[in-house]
């Protein structure tokens, strides 16, 4: 298997085509080309070598993933950002993903970009609605959204739960509201629907299971969520898009103004913010559910109108490998 290997000196990049040959029980890697320090220097070279045509071509797409993600990050590093206390280092790959959604995907045809959006929006919908405990797999979940196969053996309630987060997905893709109290009920509403008759923030107390924090009580639910929305208005120009929106996402959980769908809900409303800043949405995976959790928990520190560093440095960084890690499989 061939793959591009970046190798850092003294901060400057220099690019390798590396072989990996299984010999026995080992794995032995090599260089077996030097291709340069520079994306579009290395993209001329890969074209020129007459040695690993066939090895180059089964490896098309992991190498095209690489040079596209580190083209859009040498432009960024280029530009030497302003330095983010949240995203710290990784701000620069957050923006390379930024950039290429912006300058590339949002600019393609219709058509393409509704088929990338339903890629994401299959694996978002498995992923969101698994980590709250629908047990539909990936594969029935893309043959539901997609061919409208139902699955066998599984619940009405968890096959609306993924026909509500597609039909809303792409409802706030077209929505152009402000972030108020109307909308988030009616996003809350609409993943609901079919599931959860009860609508509108909740009257009763409740507790959250597994959590080292006090949903607010129902009495000030309306009065918190208030807050949390003058919190948002306040640092809206800021913080960082993605900082604004994770820490959002965080303190609407830590309220749990809803009887029943308030992750779902928290993690739409992430991604609303996300696009509605022209950032490209993300998908907070399964696999990642105890990180992720264990993150939220350590965010429970902090005050609802505060967003210390110390508080939510782990949650954001988490957020944004979700991004990088996940971006460039599906958007590219």
């Amino acid at each position: 298997m061939v793959y591009i290997y970046k190798k850092t000196v003294g901060g400057k990049s220099y690019y390798y085509l590396r072989i990996s040959e299984r010999k026995g029980k080992r794995v032995i890697a090599k260089d077996i080309a030097y291709l340069g320090n520079k994306i579009e220097e290395v993209k001329k070279n890969l074209d020129k070598l007459s040695d690993y045509k066939d090895e180059i071509r089964k490896a098309h797409k992991t190498i095209s993933l690489f040079l596209e993600s580190n083209y859009y990050l040498e432009k960024i590093k280029s530009l030497k950002l302003k330095k983010d206390e949240f995203l710290k280092e990784k701000i620069e790959e957050v923006e390379a993903c930024g950039l290429h959604y912006n300058k590339i995907f949002l600019k393609k045809d219709k058509l393409t970009k509704q088929e990338i959006l339903k890629n994401f929006l299959i694996e978002f919908a498995f992923n969101t609605t698994s980590i709250e405990g629908n047990t539909i797999n990936l594969a029935e979940a893309k043959n539901l959204l997609q061919d409208g196969l139902t699955p066998k053996d599984k619940t009405l309630r968890e096959i609306y739960d993924l026909q509500n987060t597609e039909k809303v997905f792409f409802e706030i893709i077209r929505l152009k509201e402000k972030l108020n109290r109307k909308f988030i009920i009616k996003i809350h509403d609409s993943l609901m629907e079919n599931i959860d008759p009860r609508k509108g923030y909740r009257t009763v107390d409740i507790r959250v299971i597994k959590s080292n924090f006090d949903a607010t009580p129902s009495v000030y639910v309306k009065t918190d969520m208030n807050l949390l929305l003058k919190w948002y208005r306040e640092n809206e120009s800021k913080l960082h898009p993605l900082v604004l929106a994770v820490i959002f996402h965080h303190k609407f959980e830590k309220i749990h103004p809803f009887m029943d769908g308030n992750g779902r809900t928290g993690r739409m409303l992430l991604n609303y913010i996300l696009m509605n800043k022209n950032y490209p949405p993300l998908i907070i995976h399964k696999a990642t559910r105890k990180e992720y959790l264990e993150a939220m928990r350590k965010a429970d520190n902090s005050e609802l109108t505060q967003s210390e560093i110390r508080d939510y440095l782990d949650l954001v960084q988490f957020n944004a490998d979700e991004m990088i890690n996940g971006y460039w499989n599906i958007f590219l």
